[in-house]
Formats: C-alpha cells, structure tokens, sequence
C-alpha cells in the first residue's frame, strides 16, 4: 500500500473495549473508517454516527462486501471469533482479532489455517505488550543495562474483584467464565513475559478462587522457566490493590533483577533502575500518555499496524506466533490439574 492511500478498516463489535479501537483508529489520518458491524444494529448505528462511518449492518459479510476493507477488525467474544475470521477470509480481506483468540487451541490453530489458505494476514489485538512502560523496559533490557537477568515478578493487582457485584458495571461476563484469571487476564502477561524475556520452556502453577460469586479462578500463582536460564513469576489476586492513583493503568507492579542491576515498573507508570551494589533507585524518564486503556496501549498496537500496512513497517501479534500463548495456557492449567511442572513443546 502507498503511503499516499488511507487504510480502509471495517470494525465488528460495539461492546466496552470497542470504544477503544474506535477512538484509535479515528484518530489516525492515515485510516478511512468504512463500516461498522454489530448484531444490535442500533448500536452499530450509534458508532457510525458517533466516529463519522458511512455505513453500517448487522451482517459482517454483508458488511464487507458493501465497504470493500484492506482490513477487519473483530472485537467481540471469543465464541464469535472463528466465523468471524472464516468470513473476512471468504472475501480476501485481513483480520485483525482480539484476544483470547478463540474459545480454544483448536479454534486458534483453525483460523490461522484458514488465514493462510485465504493468503490474508491475521493479528491478534494483543495490547499489553504495547504498553508504553513495557516497550521502554525492553529498550532497558535490550541495552544491557541489568546485565544477565535472573528473576522477574509481575504482581497482578487490579482491585475490581470484590463482592457480589464484581465486574458487572464494566465486563459482567467476567462472572461467567469457568476459566479466567489466565485465560483473560494473565495471558497478556504470558505474551508481555515472551516479549521482554524469550520463549517459556516450562511452567508451574497454582490457581484458586477468591470470590466464590464468580465461576473461574480469580487468583494464581504461575512460574516460567525461560530458555535463558531465566525464572518469572506471575503473581495475580484480582481482588487485591497496589499503590495506585488508577490500578488498571499498569494492573500490578514487575520487579526484573539482572546480574548488573533492577528494573522496577509502579503503579504509577514509573519506571526506576538501579545499577548493582547500589544503594538508591533512579527514575527513567520517557514520553507516555496516561489516557484510555494502559497508557493508551491500544492506540499504540493500532498504529503500529496502520505503519505497517501504509509505510511498509514490521508487524508483531500475527496469529501463527500467538498461537503459542494459548499452548502454554493450556499448559498453565494443565499444571494445576496434574500439580506438576509441565513443559512446552
């Protein structure tokens, strides 16, 4: 694509975390919003006058077919995923879906085939490693600042857990699922953890629910081994806080200690180093906007997709990669169910 034509998308979905997609994409001059699909129409209406998109239905085919888009993007329940990804491509158009990526390993693996036998790109909307703050700790890493690094510790801490009420103004299907702390939440840290620190070799876990309202575990307690000789550990309560003015801008805290120092993330967004043998913290200064979702991770992950398709730049979270999330979820639980270390093919 010329960098003088505008990257037509198409979005499907009009639930909570569309907004911010929608607000993303608007906000690029180099995209043309073409068509908004939802099953209420109405709402998809709503959308369409709201962010100025000339057409929209409640068919995604018919969608399609009537906007002719360089690019789709699905952000709706995993259970939708599939035919979603079967339709756009029936029509040659990309997709770009939103994470868990399907109901399952199975589902995960048939939409990347049939992604590949359509000849179109498919790309997970995995967010977190868009961060900003993760993004500039992997420029800390990368300099070798910390050295060989050892250890590393996220500690999942959103706070939205609690009583009977718990998610159900915000993500009421949150109450629901029979799987959730990391089928939802701690696989973005499983891919945030394969960005900064390499492929996981083995895992050990331990989860349990807190809240007995909701259906899935809501807390856990999982261990990485890394090919690097390196351990994480992801320590989540979805029930419990941390020193926060927002505690879903960075949801916890990490903590990553390397042979030649430590790189610390608060809630915040701060990010402070320390070199070996040290005594104090020093604060790393860089640019971030603390809006939307995650220092406004979306919007980061969305242009980083529109550079590639108009300026011809790389593209990470395509499906064939993400894929091994979901092997080593499934490993995570698999873990639990047997109480043993399980390791990834």
């Amino acid at each position: 694509m010329s960098g003088s034509k505008k990257l037509k998308v198409v979005c499907v979905g009009a639930g909570y975390f569309s907004q911010y997609h929608y607000d993303a994409w608007h906000r690029l001059a180099d995209v043309s919003l073409a068509g908004v699909c939802n099953r209420s129409v109405d709402r998809a209406a709503e959308f369409a006058e709201k962010y100025s998109i000339p057409h929209y239905g409640g068919c995604i085919r018919e969608v399609l077919k009537a906007t002719e888009p360089d690019v789709v993007d699905i952000i709706t329940p995993p259970e939708t995923h599939l035919a979603s990804v079967k339709a756009a491509a029936a029509m040659g158009v990309d997709a770009i879906c939103q994470k868990p990526f399907g109901e399952n390993l199975k589902q995960a693996e048939e939409m990347v085939l049939v992604a590949e036998e359509a000849g179109i790109k498919l790309i997970i909307h995995e967010n977190f490693r868009f961060m900003p703050w993760f993004r500039q700790i992997k420029q800390i890493l990368d300099s070798g600042f910390a050295g060989k690094i050892l250890n590393a510790r996220f500690s999942l801490r959103p706070g939205d857990g609690q009583g009977e009420d718990a998610y159900l103004a915000r993500q009421p299907y949150f109450q629901t699922m029979e799987k959730f702390l990391v089928h939802e939440t701690a696989i973005h840290l499983v891919d945030t953890f394969r960005y900064l620190f390499g492929n996981i070799k083995s895992v050990y876990a331990h989860l349990r629910r807190c809240n007995p309202v909701i259906k899935g575990e809501d807390s856990g307690l999982i261990i990485f081994e890394h090919h690097n000789n390196m351990q994480a550990v992801f320590d989540g309560n979805r029930l419990l806080d941390h020193a926060s003015s927002n505690t879903r801008r960075t949801m916890g805290e990490l903590l990553i200690e390397g042979t030649q120092g430590c790189i610390r993330l608060d809630g915040e967004g701060r990010i402070w180093q320390r070199a070996f043998g040290e005594q104090e913290e020093k604060q790393v200064g860089y640019n971030w906007a603390d809006q939307n979702f995650g220092g406004d991770c979306v919007y980061n992950l969305i242009e980083h997709i529109t550079k590639h398709y108009v300026h011809g730049g790389e593209l990470e979270n395509q499906g064939k990669e993400f894929v091994q999330n979901i092997v080593i979820e499934n490993a995570i639980y698999h873990s639990y169910e047997e109480r043993k270390v399980v390791h990834i093919k």
